[in-house]
């Protein structure tokens, strides 16, 4: 186990509902230093563990363990952390409780708080809804972030998101007869149909057209679908991934007691200097949505990613996208929030 568990306890959630015995999987790099200001927190995204993140982590890098203390939370639902499939009954599986990312973002305030005893955050940095809990944690914590990079993530999920991700959703239902009471039944299996249809939404048309996938070892579209796509959601457990759409699907950091669906009012209320990175050619978080958004940021910067990587041009596979990101985010992290 490369990673570590920080007990919650009983923790009641947004909609009510106590988890019981919940728990946080999470990773650090790098030294934590004497004014403990030295913090960057990387939360992970919809399918991802810390290992993927770790992209942007190391030596020299732009998130630099000699320099910075990173702390790399698991989202819950992702298999690490509290999960459909590692919670006993009665909250295992389809009766797992629905979490928001402020639940999350809020459980993640406990980790830093409690376990480390940090009070300032010097950036908050995620991709896809790794970026959506960066929004969320300068909107719920605006006098302990300094700076916030969300990555191909929005602030919460726009109408034509929603939609994306219900068809995402669709082929589970579909393998359950749209029957509740057969979806305990999903296995791993039912998530290859789920591949193919996200396929169409995470890359570009250009991408496609470009043929880009040879470059990263398939030797035709099939190949490629059936290699990537379809093997990566079939590595996953069906009602996590069901867990996390849900997750994804109902973002928005305004949703909370703090601002009572105002939206915008939760915009305007983060301070933290901003460097706003959606792909320019993103199908589903989109570049217009972000400038909507940073809009009404007052320190915000927008900063889109010239690909055709789609919503992957902050994945961390392709170096041209990736030396962007790097060198945003070391600007970003140059920037005096005293300035």
């Amino acid at each position: 186990m490369d990673y570590e568990i920080f007990n919650l306890g009983d923790v009641t959630l947004q909609s009510g509902v106590t988890l019981p015995n919940a728990f946080l999987a999470y990773k650090t790099y790098g030294t934590l230093n004497e004014k403990k200001d030295n913090v960057i927190i990387y939360p992970t995204a919809f399918g991802d563990q810390h290992i993927q993140n770790e992209w942007l982590i190391g030596d020299g890098a732009a998130l630099d363990t000699q320099r910075y203390f990173i702390i790399v939370p698991n989202l819950l639902g992702n298999g690490l952390s509290s999960s459909p499939s590692n919670t006993p009954p009665p909250f295992d599986r389809t009766h797992f409780p629905q979490v928001t990312i402020y639940d999350n973002v809020t459980f993640q305030h406990r980790l830093v708080t409690e376990k480390f005893g940090i009070q300032k955050i010097a950036l908050v940095v995620g991709w896809s809804m790794g970026g959506i809990q960066a929004f969320q944690w300068g909107a719920s914590y605006p006098d302990m972030v300094e700076r916030i990079a969300p990555i191909a993530g929005m602030a919460k999920t726009w109408p034509h998101t929603f939609v994306v991700l219900n068809g995402v959703i669709a082929p589970l239902m579909a393998a359950s007869l749209f029957d509740a009471n057969k979806r305990q039944n999903l296995t791993s299996a039912d998530l290859r149909a789920v591949g193919r249809v996200y396929a169409g939404w995470g890359l570009s048309q250009a991408f496609y057209r470009e043929e880009l996938y040879r470059g990263i070892g398939y030797d035709s579209l099939a190949d490629f679908v059936a290699g990537f796509w379809e093997e990566a959601f079939m590595k996953m457990d069906p009602h996590n991934v069901l867990a996390m759409l849900w997750t994804g699907q109902f973002a928005d950091i305004s949703a909370n007691p703090m601002y009572n669906g105002n939206f915008d009012k939760a915009l305007r209320s983060i301070t933290a200097r901003a460097c706003i990175m959606p792909g320019t050619t993103d199908l589903f978080c989109t570049a217009a949505d972000n400038e909507y958004e940073a809009q009404r940021m007052p320190n915000a910067v927008f900063c889109p990613i010239d690909s055709i990587w789609g919503h992957f041009a902050g994945r961390g596979m392709n170096n041209v996208d990736n030396q962007y990101i790097e060198d945003s985010l070391r600007q970003l992290l140059a920037y005096s929030v005293d300035e």
